[in-house]
């Protein structure tokens, strides 16, 4: 710019910066960019759920979200975690970069906007299979009956899990038609229309942060305290 209009490069940053109000921002990694269709998609899903909400007044009290996370050993402090409050005199911090541990355990766990309903650990060595999966589910559908007894009638509740290959087996699929268990579509890569992603898996793994567990007993005593230590009120609101 400075070449192209003949002016220095301190009147280019006043006009840029304090005339104009510009501010270099840098963009966000995503993991996927989302297709015209699948904007689309998106949006034409957040309407119809608003548009159920307004019919059923009811309805996000009346949702079940799963999901699957891993649970590590160690699991490091991101920098906001770790910022600090200092004068302008201070010296800049310095945090050293770590890795999250090879040791870890899965977390399967269906929560609505009550409290937790069910959760359990992946076995050491199984493999979430449909199979697998579908064994998680009637262990749900035995639990979800003791804890909350307005479930029991067919389509009293909707479960929201996304859509990896495990949760569309076949024999998942007529198990919760079996059971008239109403499944909410999910859309794919919308990690902000999960409850699990936005809000439980955030919330749960962020006491653990930087604190180095001992064994994988560990793992699981942790990640349940953390679990039950997640306030009544929050859950709520973040459905």
């Amino acid at each position: 710019m400075t070449d192209e209009f003949g002016v220095n490069r301190e009147t280019i940053r006043q006009i840029v910066v304090e005339d104009l109000g510009k501010r270099k921002v840098a963009s966000w990694f995503v993991l996927h960019a989302l297709s015209d269709e699948q904007r689309h998609e998106r949006v034409q899903y957040a309407k119809d759920i608003i548009k159920t909400v307004r019919r059923n007044k009811n309805f996000l009290n009346s949702i079940v979200a799963e999901d699957e996370t891993w649970c590590f050993r160690y699991d490091p402090t991101t920098k906001c975690h770790s910022a600090d409050w200092n004068s302008p005199a201070s010296p800049k911090g310095k945090k050293v970069c770590l890795q999250k541990s090879k040791v870890k355990k899965m977390l399967v766990c269906f929560y609505d906007s009550k409290g937790i309903i069910h959760h359990e650990f992946v076995p050491e060595g199984q493999t979430v299979t449909g199979s697998f999966y579908l064994s998680v589910l009637e262990r749900l559908w035995k639990r979800i009956h003791c804890v909350q007894p307005e479930y029991s009638a067919p389509g009293s509740w909707f479960l929201l899990h996304d859509n990896v290959p495990v949760h569309q087996a076949v024999a998942v699929q007529e198990f919760l038609a079996r059971k008239q268990v109403c499944v909410l579509h999910h859309r794919p890569y919308s990690p902000d229309l999960a409850p699990c992603d936005y809000f439980l898996f955030p919330k749960l793994k962020l006491p653990l942060k930087g604190r180095l567990l001992e064994v994988v007993q560990d793992i699981q005593a942790a990640m349940t305290s953390s679990l039950q230590a997640i306030p009544q009120e929050d859950v709520q609101r973040s459905f």
